[in-house]
């Protein structure tokens, strides 16, 4: 481990030691089972595969200066793991389970836990699909959880580095009372080629609108959008739109730096009003929007070449906190003990 180089990590798939699993079967959870496999048994009629009953999460653990490590927010995850089940109807992972099976891969993983001030951090991926075997269309009886860890560098290889998004209208990541407000993988796969276009045009992702009007602000990419003016973080509220827990973290920070917190619907004409825009999640934290394009019609927002000054209070403030190097006020570390 000591010839690993942290500072080459970028947001890709590593290794590790272990992994955690547990299966839903009988009506119930079994107990946490330990693997050093990468591999899972999927049946070859399973609703995941057919008929995506498939959710995940994403968080992350840092190490602070003082050596301990902290994963923040894990009890949030987890609600929105609950929500993602009920919505899809599976079966939802207890809150004290999901929160032992995160704490145990963590820990069987040590020694990939990047050092601090690396750059890097210890990314956790929960994921949870139907594995029993149904033709016809309904829920499964039978449900696979599992949690693996690998060290991460940014999301975006710029870094906190301001980027270009593009609107185009001809591409919807989720419907109206669909299942955009839940973190499945069919929304993903909604907004693949979409955001395969941008990339090959020089963009960092696709600012969807929402599919009913073409009138307001959704996702941003695999993230949430928040705009800033008149010291108001403003960012958009839509039945569409996942509960992002680093949005939400970031509506709090904001509160607490003595700004106003707006949300609500954003139409794609207040994009010219923002001071600052970004997008937010666990992968990036914040990246920075420098413009958004409408290709439809042929109009620029832009918001400068560097980060905002507010983006970054906010960016330093909430990695401040995963670090442990600014207060957690308001108790959203677990501390990891060894």
């Amino acid at each position: 481990m000591e010839n690993i180089n942290w500072k080459e990590f970028g947001f890709g798939y590593t290794k590790t030691d272990y992994n955690v699993r547990c299966h839903y079967r009988d009506g119930k959870w079994g107990e946490l089972e330990v693997s050093s496999s990468d591999q899972i048994n999927v049946h070859i009629a399973s609703t995941g595969l057919h008929y995506g009953q498939q959710a995940f999460e994403g968080l992350k653990a840092f190490k602070g200066p003082d050596g301990k490590v902290r994963v923040f927010r894990i009890d949030e995850n987890g609600k929105r793991l609950q929500s993602s089940s009920h919505g899809i109807m599976m079966a939802e992972m207890p809150l004290d389970l999901f929160r032992e099976a995160v704490i145990k891969a963590i820990k069987l993983n040590e020694r990939w836990i990047p050092p601090y001030e690396s750059g890097a951090s210890l990314y956790i991926r929960p994921v949870l699909f139907g594995n029993g075997a149904q033709v016809g269309v309904k829920a499964s009886d039978e449900y696979t959880f599992a949690v693996f860890v690998m060290p991460v560098g940014p999301y975006f290889k710029e870094g906190f580095k301001p980027t270009d998004y593009v609107i185009y209208r001809e591409y919807d990541r989720a419907a109206p009372q669909g299942t955009g407000i839940y973190k499945v993988g069919g929304n993903y796969a909604a907004s693949l080629r979409g955001g395969t276009r941008a990339h090959d045009e020089g963009f960092s992702a696709v600012l969807f609108l929402d599919a009913k009007e073409k009138k307001y602000i959704d996702e941003c990419g695999p993230a949430n959008f928040f705009g800033i003016k008149n010291n108001t973080y403003v960012t958009p509220k839509s039945n569409t739109i996942l509960p992002s827990i680093t949005n939400k973290s970031l509506c709090q920070i904001a509160e607490d730096l003595g700004m106003n917190v707006e949300r609500r619907p954003i139409t794609v004409e207040e994009l010219a009003d923002f001071s600052e825009a970004g997008a937010c999640g666990t992968a990036a934290v914040i990246s920075p929007i420098r413009k958004i394009v409408d290709a439809d019609n042929k109009i620029d927002y832009k918001y400068g070449d560097e980060a905002g000054e507010v983006s970054f209070k906010l960016y330093e403030t909430l990695r401040g906190i995963q670090y442990g190097t600014v207060e957690d006020k308001h108790n959203w570390n677990t501390i990891i003990e060894f």
